[in-house]
């Protein structure tokens, strides 16, 4: 079994705290790491190490910062397959959803090489008599972010990548499950010129959060993760001072109307609900087909796909989706699809006893389908995370706009119709961040934000595209004038334009 490390201070650093966790290959079901979880002074030490870095890496202008920026994307186009290896073996996703998830994370890098432009300012001449104003964007100091075990790649690239272009020195703290991939980023960052200390990698549980959230030399915080964490994040980083913005859980449906193409939708239907086995925020997980002839044709499409869906070992390239990232998390999908059951809606496909000969130990599920499912019932309310499609009948096109409206998540949602005033109206009204029209899943280019609404997400501002520079900086205005400008004498009262 291997034992990883941290990443301090541009060097491989052994734990110290005596606790660890095991990290599993999903496939195998075969304990692969220790992965040791730092106390509370290891993450103390990284902070100061971060901190005694980032004096110097925020007085390096923006053109040198981001040709670092250029060299690592570079790096990372050489490393991909290594890289993408690290990950599926270590997440269970198959090597080509791995390849696009790291090319996702590395477009978010290359969106921040036009950090120059981006860090931009405003400037006004003679704003009023002799008098100059601008503003200038200047780095935070020392941030943090907190990702999830199910993309540990990207995620990490969409939050260290506009961080560090902006002038920041950056602590991650990745999941426990699978932090390889992100520990090998940390080194190619080093390779690609970056300075000691700006990046580092600490492992650990809420131990290592709590510490992050806490310091006062934290001065913002980023999370992805489930809604209740998310929200604990958000309220104690936010009680400590701290810029905070949290990503939680999501229940993203894909309504159906009675004239969308319903091959194309199916298609959609298939890839988005069980791609990377439903282990994606930006899954698909509830069908809403409009009237029952659509819905009725809908599902004797969707039931022989999912039945034939090939489910396999990462390194299958034929495999659909691979294994889901612990036994724990397996178990716990197959709960709630034994609770759909027990709450009246009807099992049309039923993937729990999918058994993957010769990796009789890995963690594999077929897909479920859900017929009939109630919007009462809590495999509709609750987020799954696993390769299970819940289908809701609506009536109309009003009952269907309800649905995603009234859900408790707000992360994504998407309208199967050839009619534009149907797909307007949708997009308009929805309550929804990510709106996708005969799109699966709307994840965002990276320079445009990623983030939903109501309890999918907590904070003010999105991830990636602008909305991140502006996360990572703090905005400085002045008014200059010189000597020799217009005189005018003491005031006491509120200065204005006149």
């Amino acid at each position: 079994m291997e034992e990883l490390w941290h990443f301090i201070g541009g060097r491989r650093v052994e734990g110290k705290s005596g606790r660890f966790s095991e990290a599993y290959e999903p496939m195998t079901g075969a304990a692969i790491s220790r992965v040791p979880l730092a106390s509370r002074d290891e993450v103390r030490e990284a902070i100061a190490d971060a901190a005694a870095a980032q004096r110097e890496w925020a007085a390096v202008n923006p053109q040198r910062r981001a040709r670092v920026l250029m060299k690592f994307v570079d790096i990372v186009g050489r490393e991909k397959e290594r890289l993408a290896a690290i990950l599926a073996r270590e997440h269970g996703k198959t090597l080509a959803d791995a390849q696009g998830e790291i090319q996702r994370g590395v477009e978010v890098a290359e969106f921040c090489i036009g950090v120059p432009h981006l860090m931009k300012g405003e400037f006004t001449d003679s704003a009023a008599a002799g008098l100059d104003v601008y503003s200038m964007r200047q780095p935070l100091g020392v941030v943090a972010g907190i990702t999830p075990f199910n993309f540990p790649v990207m995620i990490p690239m969409w939050k260290f990548a506009p961080a560090i272009a902006c002038g920041n020195s950056f602590i991650l703290k990745p999941s426990e499950r699978d932090p390889g991939a992100p520990l090998f980023l940390a080194e190619l960052m080093l390779e690609a010129g970056l300075p000691p200390g700006v990046l580092n990698v600490v492992n650990g549980d809420k131990e290592a959060v709590d510490a992050l959230l806490e310091d006062p030399e934290v001065k913002a915080i980023g999370f992805v993760g489930s809604t209740p964490v998310a929200e604990y994040v958000y309220s104690h980083g936010a009680a400590h001072g701290k810029r905070v913005q949290c990503f939680g859980g999501a229940k993203n449906h894909m309504v159906i109307m009675p004239d969308a193409d319903m091959d194309q939708a199916v298609d959609a239907l298939v890839g988005a609900a069980y791609g990377s086995g439903g282990e994606r925020c930006m899954a698909i997980s509830v069908a809403v087909p409009v009237g029952e002839a659509t819905a009725d044709a809908l599902v004797a499409r969707l039931e022989p796909r999912v039945e034939n869906l090939r489910v396999g070992p990462s390194t299958d390239p034929s495999a659909d989706f691979g294994p889901l990232i612990t036994r724990a998390h397996l178990e716990r999908v197959k709960d709630y699809v034994a609770l759909g059951v027990q709450e009246g809606a009807k099992l049309r496909v039923d993937g729990r006893g999918f058994k993957m000969q010769g990796y009789e130990n890995g963690f594999y599920m077929g897909g479920c389908l859900f017929d009939e499912v109630r919007p009462e019932m809590r495999i509709y309310k609750e987020e799954i995370f696993g390769p299970v499609l819940s289908v809701v009948r609506a009536r109309g096109f009003d009952e269907a706009l309800s649905l995603a409206n009234d859900h408790e998540y707000g992360n994504g949602v998407a309208i199967y119709t050839r009619d534009g005033d149907a797909a307007r109206e949708f997009a308009a009204r929805v309550e929804v961040g990510m709106v996708g029209v005969n799109v699966p899943i709307p994840t965002p280019l990276a320079y445009y934000t990623f983030g939903g609404w109501k309890r999918s997400m907590f904070g003010d501002l999105n991830q990636h595209g602008p909305d991140a520079i502006r996360f990572y900086t703090k905005t400085k205005t002045v008014a200059s004038r010189w000597p020799g400008g217009v005189r005018t004498g003491a005031s006491f009262v509120m200065p204005t334009l006149s």
